[in-house]
């Protein structure tokens, strides 16, 4: 009976979660997206690669909502007392549905690191191929297209139901040379060939106006042709408008695309590449700055390369400014070195970050699916309410404090801020005791919303004359109420 009350609620907080997020998504990049003539299967290949990234997200939320929806529907409607009554504690109750999140949680992991890493490379690879492709065909009358490669397209109307053009210009840039050839036709059709592949132009009654260039003559004599037509066909490649799939494999490097066994083989690379630049930078700032073979293991400059205050009294006033440029020239050009380099230490050091980063994530998604639950299975309990309204608002609260605290420590992580493990793990850490103290408080049936209890607490710390007098309004308004 629990686990057929569980269910619903789960299956269908999942897929509105799921969809809330997917719809973020498309309002995000709507605009590359639209007018670019994409066929129908490539926007739903997309939207579904997409839905696929978001289950880390709306998977531990939809087991919290569905959680506070199932036991607050049931100690709504007196199931939860019925169950006591018979000897069913709130534990036992709970049982089969801890079975069911360890199992989802094992689901989740494999999910994170066999299905996700798949997943995101299709999203990445196909977002990107879609983003790069070009407007379709959208010639307006009064304004010049260039769209099409090599080509500026101006007319003067058009008739779409017709698909005929009037006052018809056409610059070609194919010479890159600049506005070398123009092509006028007072009256022109345009069609796309069946393939899709080209785009057609059949103009009537114009001419063609080449203007010669003469590379010894060209500021004193420049030819210009003129032919005249009755009819002109003029083909255009529109290889640019079709999408272009590019080689996954050019993303497969990236963090988000691999499995643990991938990520672990990565950090290991570009631990040792970064240990190996890093002591390549340091054989290099010694042999820049040589006093710093000087310096003993106390880091004390020795007495012989300190300054001396008689040194430039062996030069000559010309050669002590000569001197003192080169100095300084020496001093920028190591600065700049140092700094150079130190740049791209942190790039590295970011870039090894992000791959730890992602690794501990592979296994916070599980945790976070197991602490959701008993968080908001003894939560529902306890407030005793059930369907969309209270239990929304409390999951949407408790999930945006938890995202919140995992992209903070994610955040630090990744600039180095602060540690990996503690960064990571730390919105789970925090979770943890509130999940177990509602648990023990659920199941001991301790009044955590009896305001009586909260009442006797706060007296201990408020004086005697105005003790009675909080008690005697609580008092008041439960027995109005």
């Amino acid at each position: 009976m629990v686990l057929r009350a569980y269910i619903g609620p789960f299956v269908l907080t999942f897929f509105i979660a799921l969809f809330v997020l997917l719809m973020q998504f498309v309002w995000k990049y709507v605009d590359d997206l639209v007018g670019k003539g994409l066929e129908w299967y490539h926007i739903a290949r997309l939207l579904f690669y997409a839905s696929s990234t978001f289950v880390p997200l709306a998977l531990p939320l939809a087991i919290l909502l569905s959680s506070i929806m199932t036991f607050g529907n049931l100690g709504e409607n007196y199931e939860l007392v019925a169950m006591k009554s018979a000897g069913i504690s709130l534990g036992k109750a709970m049982l089969p549905l801890i079975i069911l999140s360890v199992f989802i949680s094992i689901g989740a992991f494999f999910f994170n690191n066999g299905v996700l890493p798949v997943a995101n490379l299709k999203f990445k690879s196909l977002l990107y191929d879609i983003r790069k492709q070009k407007l379709a065909i959208n010639i307006q009358p009064g304004i010049f297209y260039s769209g099409i490669d090599n080509y500026v397209i101006r007319v003067d109307n058009k008739n779409d139901e017709t698909n005929t053009l009037y006052g018809v210009m056409v610059y070609d840039h194919s010479d890159q040379m600049g506005n070398m050839k123009l092509s006028t036709a007072g009256k022109g059709h345009m069609y796309l060939t069946p393939d899709e592949k080209y785009l057609i132009f059949t103009l009537y009654n114009g001419a063609n106006y080449t203007e010669q260039f003469n590379e010894r003559n060209y500021r004193n004599r420049r030819q210009l042709q003129i032919i005249n037509y009755e009819e002109n066909r003029r083909k255009f490649d529109l290889y640019g408008f079709g999408l272009q799939r590019t080689n996954e494999e050019l993303f497969r490097s990236n963090y988000q695309m691999m499995n643990i066994h991938q990520l672990d083989y990565a950090i290991d690379s570009l631990g040792r590449d970064f240990k190996g630049r890093v002591n390549e930078f340091s054989h290099s700032v010694t042999g820049r700055f040589s006093f710093l073979q000087m310096v003993d293991s106390t880091h004390q400059i020795p007495d012989s390369i300190k300054p001396v205050g008689t040194f430039f009294e062996h030069f000559k006033p010309a050669s002590r400014k000569r001197v003192i440029e080169t100095a300084l020239q020496n001093l920028r050009s190591n600065k700049e070195y140092v700094v150079n380099n130190a740049n791209e230490l942190k790039v590295r050091t970011t870039t090894l970050n992000r791959h730890k980063v992602v690794w501990h994530q592979k296994f916070t998604l599980s945790v976070a699916c197991l602490l959701f639950f008993f968080i908001g299975a003894p939560l529902g309990a306890i407030v005793r309410k059930g369907g969309l309204g209270l239990p929304v608002v409390m999951s949407a609260f408790i999930f945006v404090i938890f995202h919140i605290i995992s992209i903070t420590g994610e955040k630090y992580a990744v600039s180095g801020a602060a540690e990996i493990i503690p960064a990571i793990w730390i919105a789970p850490t925090i979770l943890l005791p509130a999940g177990l103290w509602l648990s023990w408080k659920a199941i001991t049936d301790s009044p955590i919303l009896d305001m009586e209890t909260y009442t006797r607490f706060f007296n201990l710390f408020i004086p005697k004359k105005y003790r009675f007098k909080v008690a005697e309004d609580i008092h008041q308004q439960s027995t109005s109420k």
